[in-house]
């Protein structure tokens, strides 16, 4: 999750209601997220130097429920959002806290609220540094390194293409071969998010032997795109479905969120002037339900997504 939220509940925060909280001298009252609070949304990202732009926003608002705060006369506080996958299964994400107000239990009071609704689920979610101690202390628990590799794009030299390995464009005939993927890689079957990320998109698929071993998108996102998710067995075929997109933004500002654990995957993004930007903890309360084994999530489609 990309987090604004530091600590643990400080001097000037008191509880009033179930949705009423005093924050230092400010009242704070938090309601459900709708499209009319996008403005509010893109105020609290900006404050704290995220890359989302209107249209990100909007696809996190289509996609997930959550909590904005805001204070007397309307000013956003803090946010926190979910989005469900399937009826045991919810990523967090978008929490972020007004810079003035951290160190009050804003964070915490917020996510308690998303926790609470989805009561029963396991969970997953991406820390900050800021956030870790935070996220730590209401149970999750850390299971892997996710690295931020962003910038503007140098020319690189395609991977040799493996033997009887294809990359070719996505087409509508192989999205049932891509759900069920994506399914297994993510750890549930994220049906309506993966649907809004295809319509999205620019896609390829790994075909070998008939049947399709991997896909990558490629969509509009922050500076510039964001390539992810990127879904496959391994690095080789990972590095040949990423390699068009980026040959296709040479100058171009690119993202990608890397998971799997692969030293030449990162090294080959680094080659074309992706390197790592930041690194982040992939937390979990529940169970670990993200494959770590056969197609696995080499690429993320957000921070807020996974």
């Amino acid at each position: 999750m990309e987090s604004a939220e530091t600590l643990d509940s400080g001097p000037g925060a008191a509880a009033v209601g179930a949705d009423q909280m005093m924050i230092d001298s400010f009242l704070a009252t938090a309601r459900r997220i709708t499209a009319a609070d996008r403005p509010l949304l893109h105020e609290l990202a900006v404050g704290v130097f995220w890359p989302h732009r209107s249209r990100d926003l909007d696809m996190m608002i289509r996609l997930g429920a959550g909590y904005l705060a805001t204070d007397e006369i309307g000013r956003a506080m803090g946010s926190v959002m979910h989005f469900p996958a399937e009826d045991d299964f919810s990523f967090l994400g978008m929490m972020v806290v007004a810079p003035r107000l951290r160190s009050y239990g804003t964070g915490r009071w917020l996510m308690r609220m998303v926790m609470a609704e989805a009561e029963g689920c396991d969970l997953r979610l991406t820390a900050t540094k800021a956030g870790y101690r935070l996220y730590e202390s209401e149970g999750f628990e850390p299971r892997g390194l996710v690295r931020q590799h962003q910038g503007r794009v140098r020319s690189i030299h395609a991977p040799e293409q493996a033997e009887g390995t294809e990359i070719r464009s996505l087409v509508p005939g192989d999205l049932d071969a891509v759900r069920t993927l994506d399914a297994e890689a993510y750890g549930a079957r994220r049906a309506k998010a993966l649907d809004v990320f295809l319509g999205a998109s620019e896609g390829v698929v790994a075909e070998r032997g008939g049947r399709i071993t991997g896909y990558a998108l490629m969509r509009n996102f922050g500076r510039g795109k964001v390539i992810g998710p990127v879904v496959t067995e391994d690095e080789r075929t990972a590095m040949q479905m990423v390699a068009p997109f980026i040959q296709a933004n040479e100058g171009k500002f690119l993202r990608i969120d890397t998971l799997a654990e692969s030293p030449v995957f990162d090294a080959f993004l680094s080659a074309a002037g992706l390197g790592i930007y930041d690194t982040l903890s992939e937390m979990v309360l529940g169970a670990q339900r993200r494959a770590t084994t056969g197609p696995q999530l080499f690429g993320m489609a957000s921070h807020s997504f996974g």
